[in-house]
């Protein structure tokens, strides 16, 4: 059956029938929810050189189908490079939309609504006196107001897949598209952190006051919450030899940060440290592991005690994406005395 919606599809791509394609989405979705891995797999390879023969709001469409796939289990691959070239289209050309009405209007872009052909006419009615020709104001409003639902299948692919989040075609370009466009478009953040997070990420974590030290290796985590939380469960004892006790977070909170549900009865989770980089800099919870900066060429935090309690929700910031932290191994005294050397003092509360 999802060989059958598949085949539907292509024919009516190659028809240049929209409203048989827009029939057809919804109905290969519903062929591919009882599908195994392969046949997503296999399908999402017979989709991926559809983007540039069909309109772009039917694109738009197909890129979200693609994402849902992948999610059910397809291996995203085939369908990235294409996924990312036309959302990085997109993203240039709402970068321009914005330029374009500061220039014609004086205002702040309008709030984008998603594939609404009335509000696209008349949001480009006004982008002519910028000059554009219709036409042109017509292709840039479409991408401002597709930018979040071509975003969307690109967001579900990097969750999904490390070996994107390192590799994904046209990376560099997605980024400095992005760029132009994401102080207008807070919708998009959480493309932007995506591009951020590290896999396979090597960090030398200090415990002040027991002045021990770890090599950890980090990987598919979105925010410090997550860190946080994933870390204390990583270093604590007491059973195992240099590990650290008093520090074990509730398994409900290490599944919530890790990979498996989230459940809603859940206490909070309560802060076991407070992180500090190397250079004495508090390390906040809501910030991400990418901007813990480098000393002497690796991550460096240290686990201070909490100057007061915190506590967050349980959970991820990215739900399909599994967290880890991974103990490499306790390091020796000597070295973890040496590293604590370097770092800054214990910081103070920031004013």
């Amino acid at each position: 059956m999802l060989d059958h919606f598949t085949d539907e599809l292509r024919r009516a791509v190659d028809d240049r029938d929209p409203a048989r394609l827009l029939d057809t989405l919804p109905r290969l979705y519903g062929a591919a929810r009882s599908a195994d891995g392969q046949a997503l797999t296999a399908t999402l390879a017979r989709l991926g050189d559809l983007f540039e023969r069909v309109p772009v709001r039917i694109g738009a469409r197909l890129g979200v189908l693609c994402g849902a796939l992948a999610e059910l289990g397809g291996d995203p691959e085939p369908v990235a490079g294409p996924l990312v070239a036309e959302l990085s289209d997109c993203l240039e050309l709402a970068g321009a939309f914005a330029a374009h009405w500061r220039s014609a209007t004086g205002g702040e872009p309008p709030e984008p609504v998603d594939d609404d052909h009335e509000w696209t006419e008349a949001v480009a009615d006004r982008l002519t006196a910028a000059p554009l020709t219709r036409e042109a104001a017509v292709e840039l409003t479409d991408a401002w107001s597709l930018a979040h639902l071509r975003a969307m299948p690109v967001v579900s692919i990097l969750q999904l897949s490390p070996r994107l989040r390192h590799a994904v075609p046209g990376r560099e370009r997605l980024i400095a598209a992005l760029g132009t466009v994401l102080d207008e478009r807070p919708d998009l953040e959480s493309l932007a952190g995506l591009l951020r997070v590290l896999d396979n990420e090597r960090l030398v974590v200090l415990h002040r006051p027991t002045g021990r030290g770890y090599e950890v290796v980090i990987g598919g985590i979105g925010d410090n919450f997550q860190l946080h939380t994933l870390l204390a469960d990583a270093l604590s004892g007491p059973d195992a030899e240099g590990l650290l006790e008093g520090v074990r977070p509730d398994p409900e909170w290490v599944r919530g940060a890790a990979d498996g549900p989230v459940d809603p009865g859940a206490p909070p989770v309560r802060g076991q440290f407070n992180l500090v980089d190397g250079y004495g800099k508090w390390v906040w919870n809501e910030g991400r592991p990418a901007d813990i900066p480098r000393l002497d060429g690796v991550r460096v935090l240290v686990l201070d005690p909490p100057p007061y309690q915190r506590s967050w929700s349980p959970g991820r910031l990215y739900p399909m994406m599994r967290g880890s932290v991974r103990l490499r191994r306790v390091l020796p005294a000597d070295e973890a005395a040496a590293w604590l050397a370097k770092v800054a003092p214990e910081a103070g509360v920031p004013a």
